[in-house]
């Protein structure tokens, strides 16, 4: 184990210990449960996307990492509290799919592999071929979730669509439509807004993440051009 490694394991378990303390101490803490810890989730996850597509120092990034990381641990503490699991097994588990997914560079005890690293090509279809095996009876959209924002569900679903052997272009109205009129109803705006994201998948590109910064950018130069002090967007 590298130094890295022990560093981390100790202070992970220090961790660990004082959410303990904190939930048995703290009256607070002690209340929380997985639907009240949802809002928290969602917006650490928001907020650490904010830093990362940000000017944020390193400070703020390790910051919000850490926040992400509580959460992590308070959902496991209410599940060694109801005698289900604990971060031990979140741990090992994740561990394990890493070994079990990625074969090029384990083999299945978890030793290394004395061979090259294949291309990335290769990497991508391996790990879906695992998969794949792991869960025989999913479709191909299983694992989106319901919850997911709106464009970045589309451009999944169509990644998917692609990766399941059809182009995506000519089903469920994904051929694009002209966007030269303005739109007559929401089913023809979603067409618009689908074939957008679908040359956006094509083209290597996050539409959540580039939309995201453009609105950030167009409130930014909007107050600008009333006359208030905004900070710079990155392009």
């Amino acid at each position: 184990m590298t130094q890295s490694a022990q560093r981390a394991g100790a202070a992970l378990e220090r961790l660990v210990d004082v959410i303990g303390q904190l939930r048995e101490r703290c009256p607070w803490m002690g209340t929380l449960t997985h639907e009240s810890l949802a809002e928290y989730l969602l917006e650490e996850c928001y907020e650490l996307l904010e830093v990362l597509e940000g000017p944020a120092s390193v400070a703020e990034l390790r910051s919000e990492l850490g926040d992400v990381l509580l959460q992590v641990v308070l959902h496991a503490r209410l599940q060694e509290e109801s005698g289900s699991f604990a971060l031990a097994e979140v741990i090992d588990g994740l561990t394990a799919k890493m070994i079990r997914r990625n074969a090029h560079v384990f083999t299945p005890d978890g030793g290394l592999r004395d061979v090259p690293a294949s291309s990335i090509a290769e990497i991508e279809a391996s790990w879906h071929s695992i998969k794949a095996q792991e869960q025989p009876d999913s479709t191909p959209f299983a694992s989106i979730p319901a919850g997911l924002p709106a464009l970045a569900a589309a451009a999944k679903t169509l990644k998917r669509a692609r990766r399941n052997g059809t182009s995506g272009r000519e089903e469920g109205g994904v051929v694009e439509p002209s966007v030269e009129a303005d739109p007559a109803s929401e089913d023809e705006v979603g067409r618009v807004l689908l074939a957008v994201v679908g040359r956006a998948v094509d083209a290597g590109l996050d539409p959540e993440r580039a939309l995201r910064v453009a609105v950030r950018r167009y409130q930014d130069e909007h107050l600008a051009r009333s006359g208030s002090a905004v900070p710079v967007v990155p392009k």
